[in-house]
């Protein structure tokens, strides 16, 4: 039986979509983020030493890091229905978006909700302005431009077809979900990019996202 260690508000809940559209039976363990850190529970560390979700455990087999899960699960359970055949144009493509989420998405973003909370910081108020001018210009020099290149490089990407590898809905897609979520919550993602909108609400509107959801618990993301 598969397990999803599952944290809150966290790239987990890709997982227990991915497992929802592939109709394998799983089961979740959940674990809250510290109110006040927003980090994961030290619990998280007895399943992986890194502490950080999402981690799956397939029988003896522990697995961490999102896109290496996406991989195992398409390709172990998927049969071919959300995860092109190895080898192919359609998988070099999907493998494509499963590490830039990660490697590329991700880290802007990243950074533009770290100098957020930089600038909201409880500090001494005579350091509030010094520490709220470096977050500001930090982001509008370096932080927001990276969020718009990476936004319009994904609105092109959609002009050319309906989901991110290709024709049909994959893994692709799941993978993709929670950088976009993330720009639409906080960062910029916005009326000027009706391709990545148009995309967010076909994948909010599919049965099994909105049963992960169910199962998954709270999910912040979604309303920023």
């Amino acid at each position: 039986m598969i397990t999803v260690h599952h944290l809150n508000d966290s790239r987990s809940q890709r997982i227990l979509w991915l497992l929802e559209e592939l109709g394998v039976p799983y089961e979740i363990k959940h674990y809250q983020r510290d109110p006040k850190t927003l980090l994961a529970p030290p619990e998280l560390r007895a399943v992986h030493p890194l502490g950080k979700a999402p981690v799956v455990t397939d029988d003896e087999l522990t697995l961490a890091e999102s896109g290496a899960i996406i991989e195992y699960l398409g390709d172990r359970y998927g049969a071919g229905k959300l995860i092109p055949t190895h080898g192919t144009p359609e998988r070099l493509r999907c493998n494509y978006w499963l590490h830039y989420a990660e490697g590329s998405a991700m880290p802007p973003l990243l950074l533009k909700l770290v100098f957020r909370r930089v600038e909201t910081a409880p500090v001494p108020f005579f350091v509030r302005p010094v520490a709220k001018g470096i977050a500001g210009k930090v982001q509008a020099a370096f932080v927001d431009p990276q969020i718009a290149l990476h936004l319009a490089y994904l609105e092109g990407e959609l002009a050319k077809a309906d989901w991110f590898g290709g024709a049909d809905f994959s893994v692709a897609d799941i993978v993709m979900s929670f950088p976009l979520e993330a720009a639409a919550a906080r960062a910029g993602l916005d009326g000027r990019y009706p391709r990545l909108q148009a995309f967010l609400q076909r994948i909010h509107a599919r049965p099994a996202y909105r049963k992960a959801l169910d199962r998954g618990g709270q999910y912040n993301l979604l309303s920023g």
